[in-house]
Parts: structure tokens; C-alpha cells; sequence
């Protein structure tokens, strides 16, 4: 792993951390200037030679194949299997809407999955006359087994279950290849979405026992400005090659069709391209691509995570020894960024009340957190951008926090 000091270093390249104590990676990441730049040279260069031209239109298939080909090599994958979306709620949107839904079908979620999914598969349910079961995953944290969980509310009818690699509110890390292989023996029709949000860009997706491929998931729907510390409003979608062609597009624009020579649509484009609609902000592919060289110009994902999974336990157990807190996760440290922790009445029990009042205190004082509904209680989130004095700050502010 790079010296500590380099951290001191790299972090320069990053004005937006100027000034503040930041831990709100789960949420959105803050960009380097350099990519920042990128993105805006990128919309001079669109400008000044286009912007609708045959040179422009070139530039542009180039940098698509470059953006889809670095998500692939930080996800381990082959280019042909990414596609490029909004963000991670897009990217489960296709999936959901796609697949052929008989009346009968089963849909199994998790009771930590984020709204904006919950709210789609409920609209699919009510369309299609899918069921929907809901796996409690959340039991985790009373010390259940997610896999015996996941296998007890598996039916014979599901046909996709949805759950995250990381669960957005308490930073557990689901064993992923294990569940997969769980769901896909339960039935040939059943099939897993993952929701990426935390896991892109913080795991080490690219080395061997974590590549996408290894694993076997169906979907993988992700974003490249949390953990990434890329432009809002680029993501993207893994699907595996076996599952493509049985998954048909919901929205449908020219870059998802073959033309021949008329401009007549011929059929759907071989790879992750045929869930693509059309025209983006190109700008933001440029920027993403400079963002991911970054954080591998400062050391490997393995390096990257191995000092998430240090800080995080760092700040747990700083956390964790405070009469007046009380971590989400009592018996070992997150081995993600996401610390999640209650703040305790004078009796020991949890003032809900006083989360957003320290969250938003602290951000009067240039420290960025933020509070979670369910289960009610305030996230940190450590990168390897994060320094050790900042985790060791916290915890002495957090101590200060009237019970």
C-alpha cells in the first residue's frame, strides 16, 4: 500500500476537500479538479468542432468505447457487457422492465433496499400481477446467516431477487458468488439484480474472487459518482452475456439499434449497447475516465479497499467505546466505508430525536454526514481519500454530542 503521506498528496488534487471534513462518500464523491477540467475541455472541444459533426460524431464513439472499457477493467468484465445508464436506479430499471413478467412470477427484495427500487418493483407488481417477498435481510444484524435468510424466502416462482452487494445503511458486505449460487440453483428463471451503489469503486472488483464474471450475478447497476468521486449522471449496468438476449429493452432510442442502409432498424446491437438510448452529456464519460485513472494513480483497488477497511475499523472502534453511542453494527467493524451509529438518551436507549440536529450542526462546522430512516440513525463514510486525524476529529466531536 502507498505511504500514508501520499494521501496528505493526493488529496491536493481534490479542492472540493478543502476546508472540510468529508464523509458523505456513500452519497456523492467529490471530484478532482483534473476531472473537473476534463469535463469542461470536453465541452469546449464538443463546441468549438461541432457540435454535430462527422469529426465530433467520431470523438464521440471514441470515448464511449474508452469510458465502457475502463468501467470494465474496474469491474473486472468485458467491455461488451456494460452499459452505459444515468445512475444505479436506472440501471435496475432495466432489468425490472425488461424481463418478460408473467402473472405468477415472484420478485424476493430485501427490507435494506433503497427506495427508488422498492417503488419499481411495487409498480411492476401492481402492472403484472407479480408477487413480491420480502427477504429480511436486516435480521443480519441480530447475527442471522443473509444466505439461510435468502434460501428461506426463495420460491419456487422467483424470478428475480434484488438485493445490494453492500447494504447502503449498515455497510455490510454481502458474500455475493455464495448467494448467486444460492438463487441460481433455486430455479433456471431465477435471476440476481444487484444494486452497486456502495460497491463500485470501494471493492476491489478487478482481482481475482471479485470480478463480476466470477461470480455469476446477472445484473450489476452501479454509479460513478459515489465511490468512484466521478460526475453526477453517469452509471452504469452489467449484464451477464447469458441473460442478455432474454432481457428486452424498456426504452429504446438510436444507440440501441442496428441500421442498414437506409437508416432502417435492423435489430437490437449485439452487446450492453441495446439498453442505451441516445444523445448524453458526453462530457461526462471524459470525466469518469479521469476520475477512475486517479484513484488508480494512487494505488490498486486492493490498496483502496485494504485502507477503507482500516479507517472504517478505526472509527468504529472509536465510535464504538463512547458511553454515548451506539454503532449499528456491535460485534466487529463494517468491512466497507459506512459506519452507521445512534446517538444514546441518559438512560442508554436511542434519542432518534437528536440525529438531524447533530448532522445538521455539524455540517455549521464543516463536517459532512448524514442521517439515515431506516433503521433511523447517522452515517460516516470513510474513502481513501479520508485521513486518520479526520476519523480521530469525529470521534472527539461525536463524544462532545449531548446525550
Amino acid at each position: 500500500m502507498p505511504e500514508i503521506d501520499s494521501v496528505v498528496r493526493h488529496r491536493q488534487q481534490f479542492s472540493a476537500l478543502t476546508g472540510k471534513q468529508y464523509f458523505n462518500y456513500g452519497g456523492q464523491g467529490p471530484m478532482a479538479n483534473s476531472a473537473v477540467e476534463a469535463m469542461h475541455q470536453a465541452q469546449i472541444k464538443i463546441q468549438r468542432e461541432g457540435p454535430f459533426s462527422g469529426t465530433i460524431g467520431d470523438w464521440i464513439a471514441m470515448e464511449g468505447k474508452q469510458v465502457r472499457g475502463a468501467i470494465a477493467r474496474t469491474l473486472g468484465a468485458p467491455p461488451e457487457t456494460i452499459t452505459l445508464t444515468e445512475n444505479v436506479t436506472v440501471g435496475c430499471n432495466i432489468p425490472l422492465w425488461g424481463l418478460d413478467w408473467q402473472e405468477g412470477d415472484r420478485i424476493l427484495i430485501g427490507d435494506c433496499e433503497h427506495p427508488g427500487v422498492i417503488a419499481a418493483v411495487r409498480e411492476i407488481s401492481r402492472r403484472y400481477g407479480v408477487a413480491i417477498d420480502t427477504c429480511p435481510i436486516s435480521s443480519w444484524l441480530e447475527g442471522a446467516d443473509p444466505l439461510e435468510v435468502v434460501i428461506q424466502t426463495l420460491m419456487p416462482q422467483t424470478r428475480l431477487v434484488i438485493l445490494s452487494h453492500i447494504l447502503w445503511n449498515t455497510g455490510q458486505l454481502l458474500p455475493l458468488k455464495e448467494l448467486v449460487d444460492i438463487c441460481h440453483a433455486n430455479s433456471p428463471q431465477t435471476k440476481v439484480l444487484i444494486d452497486a451503489a456502495q460497491s463500485v469503486g470501494s471493492l476491489p472488483l478487478d482481482q481475482p474472487g471479485w470480478t463480476l464474471p466470477e461470480t455469476g450475478v446477472d445484473y450489476y447497476a452501479f454509479t460513478g459518482h459515489k465511490w468512484c468521486c466521478g460526475p453526477a449522471g453517469l452509471g452504469g449496468l452489467y449484464t451477464r452475456a447469458e441473460v442478455l438476449a432474454e432481457t428486452a429493452p424498456a426504452f429504446i432510442g438510436w444507440r440501441s439499434v442496428e441500421v442498414d442502409s437506409q437508416a432502417n432498424p435492423t435489430g437490437w446491437k449485439p452487446d450492453g449497447r441495446r439498453f442505451e438510448v441516445a444523445t448524453s452529456d458526453y462530457g461526462l464519460w471524459v470525466a469518469l475516465r479521469e476520475s477512475l485513472e486517479i484513484q488508480a494513480a494512487w494505488g490498486s483497488s486492493q490498496d483502496r479497499y485494504n485502507r477503507i477497511c482500516e479507517l472504517s475499523a478505526r472509527l468504529w472502534k472509536g465510535l464504538s467505546v463512547l458511553s454515548n453511542v451506539q454503532c449499528l453494527l456491535k460485534e466487529a467493524p463494517p468491512p466497507s466505508g459506512l459506519v452507521s451509529f445512534q446517538l444514546l438518551n441518559g438512560v442508554g436507549q436511542p434519542d432518534l430525536e437528536q440525529h438531524s440536529t447533530l448532522v445538521g450542526q455539524l455540517e455549521t462546522e464543516k463536517i459532512y454526514l448524514r442521517t439515515l430512516l431506516s433503521p433511523n440513525c447517522v452515517r460516516a463514510c470513510v474513502h481513501y481519500l479520508t485521513t486518520e486525524a479526520e476519523c480521530d476529529r469525529l470521534i472527539e466531536r461525536i463524544a462532545k454530542a449531548a446525550p
